[in-house]
């Protein structure tokens, strides 16, 4: 019989919820038990007795507080142990030999010992996250010699020490934690390295003697202020490279990371873009600095680029097709900035464009005649007063256009451009009127009060016109009426 207050099916798996112990009638035979936001204090040995088939158990959110010595020293079968979120201070004894994944994340563990680990020759991941560990030395780890994976983060450790004996790990995860530097001999032997999160530290340098080995690097939110030609030169196979929310002023070398191809470094205090960009870059954020120029000497055979991330900088200069070399490009921001109109000779491959707060007065029809492929204009916040017809009709395939924040002067000859946006089928955001006063307020995209005033304008106009003998009959006023009655039913909001 499956326990009360549990689920079992026929894969022998058993999940329970809100239990006040191991439920005695769990069958020996099962393979994995997952319990979780129970009441279970102590983990003992006679919990575990008759489970002769256990691989898996996993406890969460249960307040518990203690493991009984040599609980789990005889489930010969268990490969993985998980205890989320609960109050032990120690990592359980007597571990079996067989264990492979051991996840002891939110606790109130504040020491390791070499002892805690020893005859683990199997363990491949390790997860210690959401601590207390102040001090670490990596001597702990000296048994491990199957871990490929290591997670510490949110620890607030202040120092680890070596040596580091760890051959096999290719992810080392210490995110959120008070590390200010790492010794020079700190990853001598991480030669097979992949992937090193240090996010959310302290620190003032990058690490010295980064392994070769590594694709992956995350460093932001430290204190950096540099990145040195000596840092990363031997990371030729480097592909992604965050260095966020920093005091970065100046990026050397990246000329070496010969297969980057994501360079994240956004809320910096760069003034210039990075010189010689490697070719293989896919993406760029350099967003939040304080740049003022682009020039196409700095994305020069970028052919790779797919986004490239601009916004909230101080561009006021745009060179003329200084993007022209970026043949896949297909998203731009250059939101927040000081342009004053729309850069010329952007590449043809764009489907989102952001221009959203800058200074751009009106939109010229050589602007946009390439963009063929856009599909997102964003133009909100921005000193637009009218929006010409020849504009529209280049962007055959626009989809969203945001005009939220400008200055529209609605007068009639909007009117054409408002057609050919819902012949297109385009959602238009915003476009509220400043001027003239009797349209203030209204939007010229769904205003039925607009339409009427220009409708009784054009009929105006042609009863004027049988004074150069033009004259408008009753069947084409009625066309002209009809005509107009098919924007009625397009409301905004």
């Amino acid at each position: 019989m499956c326990p009360r207050k549990c689920s079992c099916d026929l894969s022998r798996r058993v999940q329970c919820y809100q239990v006040g112990e191991i439920p005695r009638e769990i069958a020996s035979t099962s393979r994995r038990i997952h319990i979780s936001h129970s009441k279970i204090k102590t983990l003992q040995v006679t919990d575990f007795q008759k489970m002769s088939s256990l691989e898996e158990f996993v406890l969460t959110c249960s307040g518990t507080e203690s493991v009984e010595i040599n609980t789990f020293k005889n489930l010969d079968t268990l490969r993985i142990l998980e205890l989320w979120k609960n109050k032990l201070r120690n990592i359980p004894s007597s571990l079996p030999e067989n264990l492979e994944v051991l996840k002891l994340g939110d606790n109130l563990i504040s020491a390791l010992h070499e002892s805690d680990f020893e005859g683990l020759k199997n363990l491949r991941v390790l997860d210690i996250q959401s601590n207390l560990i102040v001090v670490l030395s990596f001597i702990t780890f000296s048994s491990l010699n199957s871990l490929q994976s290591l997670t510490l983060d949110g620890n607030n450790m202040e120092s680890v020490t070596g040596p580091v004996h760890l051959p096999n790990l290719k992810y080392l995860s210490m995110e959120k934690n008070k590390l200010q530097s790492l010794s020079g001999s700190f990853f001598t032997s991480l030669q097979n390295l992949l992937f090193l999160n240090l996010n959310g530290n302290l620190l003032t340098d990058m690490p010295p003697e980064l392994p070769r080995s590594l694709l992956s690097l995350k460093l932001e939110r430290n204190q950096l202020k540099m990145m040195r030609s000596e840092d990363v030169k031997q990371l030729a196979n480097l592909s992604q490279l965050f260095l966020s929310e920093n005091q970065i002023s100046s990026v050397d070398g990246v000329q070496h990371l010969s297969s980057l191809t994501r360079l994240e470094i956004a809320g910096n205090k760069l003034q210039t873009i990075p010189v010689r960009l490697p070719i293989t870059l896919q993406k760029i954020d350099c967003s939040n600095n304080l740049i003022g120029k682009i020039q196409a000497q700095e994305f020069h055979n970028l052919q790779d680029l797919k986004h490239l991330f601009l916004d909230n900088n101080v561009v006021a200069t745009f060179e003329d097709g200084a993007l022209l070399k970026c043949t896949v490009l297909s998203n731009l921001a250059l939101e927040q900035n000081l342009l004053h109109s729309i850069p010329l000779r952007l590449p043809q491959t764009l489907a989102r464009l952001d221009l959203k707060g800058n200074s751009i007065e009106r939109i010229k029809e050589q602007e946009l005649s390439q963009l063929q492929h856009l599909q997102v204009l964003n133009l909100r916040n921005n000193k637009l007063s009218t929006l010409d017809y020849g504009f529209v009709k280049h962007l055959p395939r626009l989809r969203y256009l945001y005009l939220d924040g400008n200055p529209w002067n609605c007068t009639c000859s909007l009117l054409k451009t408002r057609r050919l946006l819902l012949t297109q089928g385009t959602d238009v955001k915003g476009g509220r009127c400043t001027s003239p006063l009797e349209s203030q307020g209204e939007s010229w995209m769904s205003s039925k009060r607009i339409l009427h005033l220009c409708a009784s304008s054009n009929l105006h106009s042609s009863e004027e016109g049988k004074e150069t003998g033009k004259k408008i009959n009753v069947d084409e006023l009625s066309s002209l009426r009809g005509h107009m009655d098919d924007y009625y039913d397009y409301e905004m909001d």
